[in-house]
């Protein structure tokens, strides 16, 4: 099993790989800047190269990079579109500087009202945009809750866009088990039937990284409010059957669940390997 959780960037790149390894986790996530927006800090190439180094000494997974919140490639402004497209394109670009051949997840946004369709097209447009054939970096599209107006709680919606996107080998899918939940798939009770869907309608080649948190929500509520492993309405059990799928357990898995410090990320990631079987 390969795991870890969100990270601070704050004191720099190596200092990451640092605090993942000391929490018994052998993957990890950050956001490439605030969540909610604004300029990343200048880059030490340095100190890139040192996580490189401790990712590789200890066989690292990839690293699931996180897009900021605050872009919505699909927005009905242009403002906001053309905001997206500049901080995805910025990113990929630092990634391939600083963090060659990781992960970089992003929310695939929302239509407001233009409909799911107009919302794909400009989605697909954006990555079409930036996407090239030498870059190493490969792009996830998250599964989403399906709050509001969102694009992608449905798999066919993450179809369509890998459909557009001109070099699909450099996109993949998130899964995230909260989200998926509350979008109305029953990954807690019915996870085979839910792989296979998946399989179906996307194709397992493309499922790429798990965001592994419970539900503060009851099945299908399209609401996205994460819990702790084991207490949320997903329950223990499922999470066994999660980790342990075989389309599924050789993934990165990232915990996004509500602890605050190392220290609890570190048992909660002992509670999980101890599904394993």
């Amino acid at each position: 099993m390969r795991i870890g959780y969100h990270l601070s960037s704050a004191g720099g790149f190596f200092k990451m790989g640092e605090t993942a390894l000391r929490s018994g986790a052998d993957t990890f996530a950050f956001f490439t800047r605030n969540p909610r927006g604004g300029a990343a800090k200048a880059l030490d190439l340095d100190d890139a190269k040192k996580l490189r180094t401790l990712l590789a000494e200890n066989s690292f997974a990839p690293v699931v990079i996180h897009a900021p919140y605050t872009l919505n490639a699909c927005s009905d402004k242009e403002s906001v579109r053309e905001y997206a497209r500049e901080v995805f394109a910025d990113d990929i670009a630092r990634l391939e500087q600083a963090l060659p051949n990781q992960y970089y997840n992003f929310h695939p946004g929302s239509h407001m009202k233009q409909g799911v369709v107009k919302g794909i097209e400009l989605i697909s447009g954006m990555l079409n945009g930036i996407i090239t054939e030498n870059q190493t970096t490969t792009i996830l599209l998250e599964t989403m809750a399906g709050k509001g107006s969102e694009v992608g709680s449905k798999f066919s919606e993450l179809k369509s866009i890998i459909g557009s996107v001109k070099i699909p080998g450099k996109i993949g899918v998130c899964l995230d088990t909260c989200h998926v939940y509350d979008a109305g798939y029953d990954i807690a009770g019915d996870i085979d039937g839910v792989i296979r869907e998946f399989d179906k309608e996307i194709g397992l080649e493309y499922l790429r990284a798990v965001h592994l948190n419970d539900s503060k929500n009851p099945f299908g509520s399209r609401k996205d409010r994460h819990e702790k492993i084991g207490q949320g309405t997903l329950g223990l059990e499922a999470f066994r059957r999660i980790v342990n799928h075989p389309a599924l357990k050789n993934l990165p898995f990232i915990l996004e669940t509500p602890w605050e410090t190392p220290e609890e990320y570190a048992e909660e990631i002992k509670l999980v390997r101890s599904l394993e079987e």
